[in-house]
């Protein structure tokens, strides 16, 4: 039982390092291009 949750912890602190590191690393910058939409304004 003693291996199954230093097994759980590792993977836990594992995972959580990779998540770091990918936050830090990773290119989650989105993608921007410039959009032009004609508006018609009533005027009533």
């Amino acid at each position: 039982m003693g291996r199954l949750i230093k097994l759980l912890l590792f993977l836990i602190v594992l995972a959580g390092t990779a998540l770091v590191v990918f936050a830090f690393l990773g290119d989650l910058s989105p993608q921007r291009e410039e959009v032009q939409v004609p508006v018609t304004l009533d005027a009533n």
